[in-house]
């Protein structure tokens, strides 16, 4: 084994949660109620109810007090919780944090406390804390169970280690669907398209049958690697494999067919959507606007509008300006971004990306001068893409 054996204690400490959110800020506070025992099944119910519906890191906090004032973190099942709680609402650092206050407590890590420390590691690039969970499942027989086991190989996919990401993957012949799934959207995801087919065809080759994270993997890699045909068959797999094809599924599908250069097939899959996201729309649109149809995607964009269900995200505008700017309309541009910039799309806010697309819709029509100015007076340093975008319209018109 690559790693030596380190008792939980010496996990290294870990920063604190961000003040406003650190359970002990609040427990000065909080008003508990009187009850005649700190375990009281009814205090520990509220507050597993409250942490699985938990939507905002004030109120998670105010939990987490009240469970450490009722001396309910002798169970693991509130470590787990809260742990997950944190992560949820992208605090990984106070899941870490807990993580080793737990093992400090002595409370041993299950099956499920450990995946959700891998991840919160892999999700904050605590790589080193990644390493040294290794060795606490290790020691505590949990790096063959299927939720560490999986976890574990993200976590050194996402380092760039694939080699030990395989080893752990190689060294398990009875690993279960998760931890193939694991291995494929992690080549997937690092754009190692060509392995990540090949194992998808290994897994099927095995009788194992792929379920909607595997395909929705898949399905990302055909894109990238732009085979229709492969593309075709990757649709027909996930029909066979599945009665019907969910939200996800499909948004990966339509991307999918899009990249392939195929947005005839996209919009099927599109318009036989029983129920779209704005994952849905946003994928269409993006398709339909780098692939020739830009029109059409503004289209889109305007039943999308006029329908009332969904409302555009940050990436959707990114898309609609994509399309003026393929479109050469720039008056439409121009209003979709002020539209941003004065706050009239609902929780989206310009980016650069924005920007961006607003500088290359300038500079194709020859307003060269305006898309510089435009770059210059951005809130943050335009990145070497933006500046490489202008200088190519530079270089083509010759201003």
């Amino acid at each position: 084994m690559y790693f030596k054996m380190r008792h939980p204690r010496y996990l290294p400490t870990l920063p604190s949660p961000p003040n406003p959110y650190h359970p002990l800020h609040y427990l000065s506070d909080l008003h508990y109620p009187s009850t005649t025992s700190s375990t009281a099944p009814d205090s520990a119910a509220a507050a597993a109810t409250r942490l699985h519906s938990c939507s905002d890191p004030l109120e998670l906090s105010q939990i987490h007090a009240f469970v450490l004032r009722r001396n309910l973190l002798h169970l693991s099942f509130h470590w787990n919780s809260l742990m997950r709680g944190y992560l949820r609402l992208s605090i990984p650092s106070a899941s870490l944090q807990l993580f080793l206050h737990m093992t400090r407590a002595g409370t041993y890590p299950d099956h499920y406390s450990l995946p959700i420390a891998v991840k919160a590691a892999f999700t904050t690039f605590s790589f080193s804390i990644g390493h040294q969970l290794h060795s606490v499942a290790i020691k505590h027989g949990l790096s063959r169970h299927q939720f560490s086991e999986s976890a574990l190989i993200s976590l050194y996919a996402k380092a760039g280690d694939f080699i030990l990401a395989n080893q752990l993957f190689d060294e398990n012949p009875h690993r279960n669907l998760g931890s193939w799934n694991a291995l494929i959207s992690s080549y997937a995801q690092a754009g190692h398209s060509s392995k990540a087919l090949s194992l998808f065809t290994h897994l099927r080759r095995i009788g194992e049958i792929p379920d909607e994270m595997t395909l929705v993997s898949i399905a990302s890699a055909c894109g990238t690697l732009g085979d229709i045909l492969l593309a075709e068959q990757i649709h027909g797999c996930a029909i066979q494999a599945r009665t019907t094809l969910d939200t996800k599924l499909s948004n990966s599908l339509i991307d999918m067919y899009a990249k392939c250069g195929r947005t005839d097939l996209a919009l099927k899959v599109f318009d036989r959507m029983p129920i779209r996201d704005v994952s849905s729309w946003t994928a269409m649109i993006m398709g339909l606007a780098t692939q020739g149809n830009p029109t059409f995607a503004l289209e889109l964009f305007r039943r999308m509008k006029e329908e009332g269900r969904v409302a555009a995200n940050h990436v959707t505008m990114v898309a609609v300006l994509s399309a003026c700017a393929n479109a050469g309309l720039v008056e439409e541009g121009m209003r979709n971004f002020e539209a941003i910039v004065e706050g009239r799309v609902k929780g989206v806010e310009a980016t650069e990306a924005h920007y961006g697309c607003v500088a290359d819709m300038l500079g194709k029509v020859g307003r060269v001068r305006e898309a510089v100015e435009m770059v210059e007076g951005m809130r943050w340093p335009a990145s070497a893409v933006v500046w490489g975008s202008l200088l190519g319209h530079v270089r083509s018109t010759g201003r």
